[in-house]
């Protein structure tokens, strides 16, 4: 039996933030920065412990603009998924995501995320469509194309929701260390 908590970054304690840190490093073998765990801060995040307490997965959501067709599109950008991996084909990816497209649908136009090789099956399986066309992002110096970033990027149209030109660009608002 798992418990699920969501909550806002400012409303998780200093002690649950350093668990969903260690969570991460330890997920991502080592390969989760600082910039990486920035980037998950400052939206929801859905929590999963298992039934002695420990924090098994995680995952957030936080506010980003896209910018589609001369529109800035407001987009629930998800990051940080992780579960630990003994916890792992238990269904609590799915979990997390679950809560996260929930969010996603109340308060988005429009989902999008990074997958590594190893996640992009349990967002396929959940209908998230490898973004066909262009990418970009609005840098400090203005409109650069991201020619490396299409076959990991990710998007979820809630039901419902806006109708995107395939064959058109989608430009991310900037940030430190990877855009996408």
């Amino acid at each position: 039996m798992t418990g699920v908590h969501v909550a806002h970054t400012a409303g998780l304690t200093g002690d649950e933030l350093r668990e969903v840190r260690a969570l991460l490093d330890e997920a991502f073998e080592g390969d989760f920065g600082e910039e990486d765990f920035e980037h998950a801060l400052g939206g929801m995040h859905v929590l999963v412990r298992d039934a002695g307490g420990v924090l098994v997965a995680h995952g957030s959501v936080v506010q980003r603009r896209i910018v589609h067709g001369g529109r800035a599109l407001r987009t629930g950008y998800v990051e940080a998924v992780a579960v630990r991996a003994g916890s792992r084909r238990r269904g609590l990816g799915g979990q997390v995501m679950a809560e996260l497209e929930r969010i996603i649908a109340r308060a988005y136009v429009l989902g999008a995320l990074s997958a590594s090789e190893a996640g992009a099956g349990l967002y396929l399986a959940r209908g998230w469509a490898v973004w066909p066309g262009r990418l970009g992002a609005l840098s400090p110096d203005g409109p650069v194309r991201l020619p490396d970033e299409g076959a990991s990027t990710y998007v979820w149209v809630p039901p419902g929701g806006i109708r995107l030109d395939t064959g058109g660009r989608l430009d991310f608002d900037w940030r430190n260390g990877d855009v996408l």
